[in-house]
C-alpha cells in the first residue's frame, strides 16, 4: 500500500529541534513552551514558533493550562507520518534494488564478452 507523502508535514520534521521537541513531548507526555525551552538550546520564543508549525500540520495539539498551553503529540497523525516514512523507503529499496540489478547485468555482459584488441595496421 503506497501513503502520498505530505510535503508540508515532512517540512515541520525535517527540522531537528522539531523532531527533538517531538520526543520531549512523547517521553514527558506532554509540554509547555517554557518547559520545553528549559531541554532545547533554543529560545521560549523559538519553541513557540516550532510549536506552532507542529501544530499547523497536525502533529501536537494545543490544551490551554492557566497562563500556559500545553502540548501534546497527536499521535494518530504521528502514525501517519511514520507510515509515510516506511512508505518512501520501501519505495527507495526498490528502486535500488532495480539499479542493483541493472548494474549486475552490465558487469556480467563485460565479463561474459571476449577482450576487444586493436589490430596492427
Amino acid at each position: 500500500m503506497s501513503t502520498p507523502v505530505d510535503d508540508e508535514l515532512w517540512s515541520a520534521v525535517g527540522d531537528p529541534t522539531r523532531r527533538r521537541m517531538l520526543d520531549l513531548l512523547l517521553t514527558g507526555g506532554g509540554g509547555t513552551a517554557t518547559t520545553l525551552s528549559e531541554q532545547l538550546p533554543v529560545t521560549r520564543q523559538a519553541v513557540a514558533k516550532h510549536l506552532g508549525v507542529l501544530q499547523r500540520v497536525g502533529l501536537v495539539h494545543v490544551t490551554p493550562s492557566g497562563r500556559e498551553r500545553l502540548y501534546e503529540v497527536d499521535e494518530a497523525q504521528l502514525a501517519r507520518a511514520t507510515a509515510q516514512l516506511a512508505s518512501v523507503g520501501a519505495s527507495w529499496d526498490a528502486r535500488l534494488r532495480r539499479i542493483k540489478r541493472i548494474a549486475e547485468a552490465i558487469q556480467r555482459e563485460r565479463l561474459e564478452q571476449p577482450p576487444r584488441h586493436e589490430q596492427d595496421g
